[in-house]
């Protein structure tokens, strides 16, 4: 009975939910939507005038917000670098901002522009130098009187000027860290030549050979008015800046010639493999191309075409093949590389699997062959021009981005409309104009092939690619210093310095027969406010130990002259060739042993000031030791490693007491870069107490 009973209720609800089924509506594909199409699109036009002393303004206003923005637009860059002083234009475009002016330090310019939300900034890159600035519409004039006064007299103070340098060797010795960046600089260098300044690159030496006045006389050369386009944008009457802009720069007149072309590029190609070994990575970063265009050549639009097709998207052939199909790489590119003036790169580029980095190149040469032999598909053609064409408003989202277009078209001698010209040829490019530009210009003969990986994790070989492999050698050259002054008198003056300082410290036999010393210390850093403990070992004539207690854990290094080991949390491990630098100059450093230099014939002891020794040794160890008024040693003063790479460095004494015999220092304060960096304060200091080597080897 009650099976029965449910029965007619569940008919009436099946019958129910079909009527529903046939009541819905069928909507409509996507494929039937019909979208009108876009306007065409305008460029504003900017008030463009030149003032009296040749600078050139472009006015666009734009009061949607309450905001002024400008950038002065420099014809200058690091092309014009000297090939001794590669980076000045850098850091000539970066003090400029931050050493300030006659009136106002860099970080006085600072403070006052974060009270009112401004900002004022500088640069110098490859083929242009910029200044920028941002103000809110209430508070321009007085960032137009910053803006103004950095372009037109900065001051280039001495210590901005040297914590630039110290920040740009701190970059060079990070170089290598990446693989991803060591394949873009010597895929570009290979290509471009490394003895050009398209293709070199900054070294120590080329940052120590740059001085304050050097600084100067980069910015004296192209900073002028007639060699400067000024363009500034946002709410404001263009009439009425006009007016303002000229009062606020009537009175700068500096002339100069004007400025040579940039160098040309170099068209030799250089085909072959390239490895740059580096062992710790799982994955090998590779690029494959050649010398690219420029953006007026009049096949730019198809070879951009091309590029999208072979490796633009995820839809592109290499993605599909290399990801998708293979599964060796994760990501995969293409692009037909141009630049204003010069060639760009032609650059396919990604990452795979060690094991299989001789398969994704295979298959990228494949891939390549493809494009040359045969017309690519209609959907493939309209795909990638889509991409290229729907991408087109972003190029004028902005006002700010469509006026700096039309100041670097200006720049670099380009019609006002070159982008809709660009635009117009995008959407006629054919199959055959595909396949024509790929046979014309992808140039297998010429191909350069980069690589950085293991090679020890390849299944197979480089060379099986049919080239000789060349490594790339990515050793950082040190800076070669110039030998200290070492006339009769220097020589004379720091032998008597050194002897007052033997005495001082308790003479010359009692610090030859100290063998060993041991102490234990507390230091202060100062960034985060960290507190440390410390116990250093030394035994004469090189061994040393040094053992740290940090918040995060225990460190310990030890060396013997030549080699050693270092142990932190995350386990033991040889020294690397930096760390054993940088304990043989510790070994230098000691104390005891730089107090009897004379004892040494590898070293030079010379009188640099009136109490002022330096000490250096063949090995191109160096250190300035200033002698206080009783003869103990001071302060040191030497170039050494800081938290973020290569810097200035200075140790001073205090608190010295006397300890079996001789005299120590109980504290020291550290200064890197110019800046505190910690305080050490001895607990308890042991003067020959047995130590071996033996003991100090012990791993953790």
């Amino acid at each position: 009975m009650k099976k029965l009973f449910l029965l007619p209720l569940l008919l009436a609800g099946l019958l129910s939910a079909q009527t529903e089924v046939r009541k819905a509506p069928v909507l409509p594909s996507y494929k039937d939507l019909k979208f009108a199409p876009l306007p065409p699109l305008k460029i504003p036009e900017p008030v463009t005038v030149t003032l009296p002393n040749g600078m050139k303004l472009y006015l666009l206003e734009d009061h949607e917000l309450p905001i002024i923005s400008g950038a002065a637009l420099i014809r200058t860059g690091n092309l014009f670098d000297p090939p001794t002083k590669r980076g000045l234009a850098q850091l000539t475009g970066a003090v400029i901002r931050s050493g300030g002016t006659r009136s106002e330090s860099g970080d006085q310019i600072d403070l006052k522009l974060e009270n009112i939300a401004a900002s004022v900034e500088s640069n110098i890159g490859e083929g242009s130098g910029t200044m920028s600035f941002s103000a809110l519409r209430e508070n321009a004039d007085e960032v137009l009187a910053v803006f103004r006064d950095l372009l037109v007299s900065p001051e280039f103070r001495q210590d901005k000027v040297d914590l630039e340098k110290t920040q740009t060797r701190s970059g060079i010795s990070r170089r290598n860290d990446d693989a991803g960046g060591i394949l873009e600089r010597e895929f570009a260098d290979i290509l471009y030549g490394r003895d050009t300044p398209y293709g070199w690159s900054m070294e120590y030496a080329d940052i120590d050979n740059i001085q304050r006045h050097d600084l100067i006389d980069f910015y004296t050369r192209y900073y002028f008015p007639e060699n400067i386009q000024l363009a500034v944008y946002g709410d404001f009457s263009a009439a009425e800046m006009q007016g303002k802009l000229g009062r606020l720069f009537a009175g700068w007149t500096a002339k100069q010639a004007p400025v040579p072309k940039f160098p040309e590029v170099h068209k030799t190609p250089v085909p072959g493999v390239y490895l740059a070994t580096k062992t710790d990575v799982t994955q090998t970063f590779f690029a494959v191309g050649h010398l690219g265009g420029v953006f007026r050549d009049k096949d730019y639009p198809a070879l951009e075409v091309a590029g999208q097709i072979l490796g633009g998207g995820f839809s592109s052939r290499l993605f599909q093949r290399i990801r998708t199909k293979l599964g060796y790489a994760y990501g995969i590119s293409a692009n037909w590389g141009a630049n204003y003036d010069h060639q760009g790169l032609f650059q396919i580029g990604g990452s795979t699997q060690s094991a299989h980095t001789v398969d994704s190149l295979r298959a990228v040469r494949e891939e390549l062959d493809k494009m040359r032999t045969g017309e690519v598909t209609d959907a493939e053609l309209q795909t990638a021009k889509d991409t290229v064409l729907n991408g087109f408003v972003f190029n004028f989202d902005r006002p700010s981005k469509t006026l700096n277009r039309v100041l670097l078209y200006e720049y670099y001698g380009y019609p006002k409309d070159f982008i809709l010209q660009y635009q117009k040829a995008i959407g006629t490019v054919t199959k055959a104009d595909v396949l024509r530009v790929s046979k014309q210009y992808f140039k297998p003969e010429d191909l350069t092939i980069v690589a950085v990986g293991n090679p020890a994790e390849f299944k197979t070989p480089l060379a099986e690619l049919g080239f000789k492999v060349q490594p790339i050698d990515l050793t950082i050259p040190e800076s070669k210093k110039a030998a200290p002054k070492a006339d009769a008198g220097s020589l004379r003056k720091g032998g008597e310095l050194l002897a007052k300082m033997q005495s001082a410290m308790g003479g010359a036999d009692k610090l030859a027969a100290v063998k060993d010393y041991q102490f234990q210390a507390d230091i202060a850093i100062q960034m985060g406010g960290m507190k440390a403990k410390q116990r250093n070992s030394f035994l004469a004539p090189s061994t040393m130990r040094q053992d740290l207690e940090l918040p995060f854990g225990k460190q310990s290094v030890y060396f013997d002259g030549k080699a050693g080991w270092m142990a932190s949390p995350q386990g033991v491990q040889m020294l690397p060739p930096p760390v054993i630098k940088q304990s043989q100059g510790e070994v230098f450093r000691e104390l005891f042993g730089l107090a009897l230099s004379d004892r040494d014939p590898g070293r030079t002891v010379s009188a640099i000031g009136e109490d002022q020794l330096e000490i250096s040794d063949k090995q191109g160890n160096s250190v300035k030791v200033q002698i206080d008024a009783a003869g103990l040693p001071s302060k040191l003063s030497y170039d050494g490693e800081g938290m973020a790479g290569p810097t200035s460095v200075d140790e001073s004494f205090s608190d010295w007491r006397d300890v079996g015999g001789v005299k120590v220092p109980y504290k020291a304060s550290i200064v890197q870069g110019g800046k505190k960096f910690a305080d050490v304060t001895v607990q308890e200091y042991k003067i020959n107490s047995g130590l071996k080597a033996e003991d100090l080897s012990k791993k953790p």
